[in-house]
């Protein structure tokens, strides 16, 4: 599970991110808001927990453009102690759930299982849709006209990546951030070998979808009647 911690207390976010990495979770950290919003749009994470007060924006407003991109990821709120306004208005702009400072990482932890359990019940019936391609980040299963093909983790987060970013180029070192993220020690080659491993998958499924590459540039998913 791919989570994004937003919180700009440094020493907070870091002892955060240490116990979820020790359950198991991969953690990309984002200090400010903007960052914060700029990561969450990738769609790549299975959830994001985002404080309210940031620096650079606030992590409402950070919530309403998430809901208005259409992204849905499920949203843990932190918020501070007794601010039940801010409660209710991260709820109403989309929030999954809120957590109170001071809180217990035991807490945070439960808190995120459940979001897990009710994330799995609402993809168990759900699929992205790109042209002739049908998805299930769920299953990790890949449909076109009828054909399935499995992916493994690394691949089903590129395409969505590459969906989420439908109609533009994104750079290799937008991937490399999005997948790994930049200390991870992952290089151009690492992003060419995944994308030429889903490609082969997508010509596996059949369906008229490919992956343009740029030179330069980047990649894109697109229909091949679509090409230039």
């Amino acid at each position: 599970m791919k989570v994004l911690l937003v919180e700009d207390e440094r020493d907070l976010a870091d002892a955060v991110a240490n116990v979820l990495r020790k359950n198991y979770y991969a953690v990309d950290h984002a200090y400010d808001g903007e960052y914060g919003l700029d990561c969450a749009l990738s769609g790549v994470y299975d959830f994001i927990v985002l404080d309210i007060l940031l620096p650079k924006k606030n992590g409402l407003h950070v919530l309403k453009e998430l809901r208005g991109a259409g992204i849905k990821t499920p949203v843990l709120m932190l918020t501070a102690l007794g601010e039940v306004r801010d409660r209710v208005t991260g709820l109403d702009c989309g929030a999954d759930d809120y957590l109170s400072k001071p809180f217990h990482i035991d807490e945070l932890l439960a808190r995120l299982r459940a979001l897990s359990r009710r994330k799995s019940e609402l993809l168990e019936d759900g699929v992205i849709m790109f042209g002739s391609l049908r998805f299930s980040p769920h299953t990790l299963m890949l449909t076109c006209d009828g054909k399935e093909t499995g992916l493994t983790l690394k691949e089903s987060q590129l395409l969505e990546v590459l969906i989420a970013n439908k109609g533009r180029f994104i750079s290799k070192d937008a991937i490399i951030e999005k997948l790994w993220s930049y200390d991870s020690g992952v290089y151009d080659s690492h992003v060419e070998s995944q994308v030429s491993l889903l490609r082969r998958k997508l010509a596996a499924a059949g369906g008229a979808l490919r992956i343009k590459s740029s030179r330069g540039v980047g990649y894109r998913l697109e229909e091949a009647a679509s090409s230039e």
